[in-house]
């Protein structure tokens, strides 16, 4: 199975390729961020996701996308913009005929340290362990993503499980 993790974001759209071999194993195919210029107009920065993100798609042929929920406490406007780069990453999946699959930060946090309010620096150290990677995943939008991926990776592993019992 591969999956794309996508981090939502109008300047920043993280985006990450893990592929789940058998056992335990789990490869990093590729990750990275798409970046918007802020000079563009709103709807040009959308566009550039779609198309990019389409393009992250294509060439490497995900099964499932696992994309983050929106989690806003103060900022409705930086709300309202994250969830319409959102809606833009879902349908760029659903248009290549991908499921998705949602997690909260606190879902993805738990599935990958055991602690909901986990830091970023956590995060980004359980992902180096757990994917075998050289150094700490940057920036942190894509490692925000490769944790996303993982998150579904886990998910499913710990649902097989379940369903056994």
């Amino acid at each position: 199975m591969i999956v794309l993790g996508i981090d939502p974001g109008t300047a920043t759209l993280g985006w990450a390729i893990i592929k789940n071999g058998e056992g335990a194993t789990c490869k990093v195919e590729a990750y990275g961020c798409i970046e918007t210029d802020k000079a563009s107009i709103f709807p040009r920065r959308l566009e550039e996701i779609h198309k990019k993100l389409s393009e992250v798609i294509l060439k490497y042929q995900p099964d499932i996308t696992a994309i983050e929920q929106l989690f806003f406490a103060k900022n409705v406007k930086t709300a309202i913009t994250v969830g319409e780069a959102r809606g833009v990453a879902i349908l760029a999946a659903v248009q290549a005929n991908l499921p998705v699959a949602e997690y909260t930060p606190l879902q993805v946090k738990q599935a990958l340290v055991g602690y909901g309010r986990a830091e970023k620096k956590q995060m980004q150290k359980m992902l180096k362990i757990l994917l075998g990677l050289n150094e700490l995943p940057q920036p942190d939008d894509a490692a925000d993503a490769l944790a996303v991926a993982l998150c579904h990776i886990n998910s499913r592993k710990m649902d097989k499980v379940t369903k056994r019992v």
